[in-house]
């Protein structure tokens, strides 16, 4: 395994495996047997970053979520781990009743909420501390200040470590780091948002951005974290649920248009040449990225998690890199 920095404060800061390990469907859709095997198989493989949230996953119940959270809690208990490895949890969208959900119903980002919830993530998981904790999605009916504020209050108390941000716009984002550094308080340094090789379009209306996504690794992102080297990208959705090699999984209607065909060829001409998997390929040209990028793959069997391991020593020359940047 092959490891990295996350933070900036000697204080919070981790060295973290280049992949990291998506817990999303752990206690709903994948059982716990199936889901302690594979966190095993992870942990002895060296991987200690695990991604979580507190409304993972509700959809599939019509719950509120908090299944994830639960299961990593009992698998903790059962191994003995503690802070060895890094959990990190998100919350904002966690549905505030049964059968709703976080478009239409989502608990938000204030004050009251950030401390109510994350209190209830750091009992399912059963941890003193979150290591890293994100706001999921934005709340723009509650002052940024007040989200800055409550986030931080809690890292001065010690029960949260590093504080991360997820599907918010970029201008939000360089926004509420502002509002924290004005006022002495620590912000947002780690970015999850969906990033993969294929390239999505923007201009795709949805429930939850109806201007276009908010969610996608762009050039406004990519461009922010050039200008800003201490900031961490963690790349969710990377293998797009399958849609690389399952053919029951088409690609995604948002990377409908004229370069997806050529990037996928080559793509499939530099796998070839590496005698590697396509995940394998989107992955390792991901975490030898020069900006620094921490895929988050999940897994819901070990044949998945061993694919994915394998592609933390597989190393892409310099010119098969240049030619997955360029392809369009």
């Amino acid at each position: 395994m092959k490891y990295r920095t996350i933070g900036i404060d000697p204080a919070h800061r981790r060295e973290v495996s280049v992949l990291a390990l998506g817990a999303m469907l752990f206690g709903t859709r994948t059982d716990e047997k199936t889901a302690f095997a594979v966190l095993d198989r992870y942990v002895e493989a060296g991987g200690n970053f695990i991604d979580t949230s507190d409304n993972y996953a509700f959809w599939e119940d019509g719950s509120q979520g908090g299944q994830s959270e639960e299961l990593l809690g009992r698998w903790r208990r059962s191994r003995g781990i503690g802070s060895e490895v890094v959990i990190a949890t998100k919350l904002g969208a966690r549905p505030l009743a049964p059968g709703t959900g976080f478009v239409d119903n989502a608990e938000g980002l204030s004050a009251k909420v950030i401390r109510e919830s994350a209190e209830r993530s750091r009992e399912r998981l059963g941890v003193d501390k979150l290591d890293l904790l994100y706001a999921h999605i934005e709340d723009r009916t509650v002052p940024l200040a007040e989200t800055v504020e409550g986030f931080a209050a809690l890292v001065s108390e010690g029960t949260v470590g590093l504080l991360g941000v997820s599907n918010h716009a970029v201008w939000r984002v360089e926004r509420a780091r502002a509002i924290a550094a004005a006022a002495g308080l620590p912000g947002y340094e780690v970015l999850q948002y969906q990033h993969s090789l294929l390239r999505p379009r923007f201009d795709v209306p949805g429930d939850l951005f109806p201007d276009g996504s908010l969610g996608h690794t762009g050039p406004e992102l990519l461009s922010y974290l050039r200008a800003e080297p201490d900031l961490t990208l963690v790349a969710y959705s990377p293998l797009l649920a399958g849609a690389y090699v399952r053919e029951d999984k088409p690609v995604p209607s948002d990377y409908d248009h004229p370069g997806t065909p050529a990037r996928l060829a080559v793509l499939r001409e530099v796998a070839r040449e590496s005698g590697a998997t396509l995940n394998q390929t989107v992955l390792a040209w991901q975490i030898a990225a020069e900006l620094p990028v921490l895929p988050l793959a999940g897994a819901s069997s070990l044949t998945q998690l061993e694919e994915n391991l394998a592609a933390v020593d597989l190393e892409l020359t310099q010119e098969q890199r240049a030619r997955l940047d360029a392809a369009h």
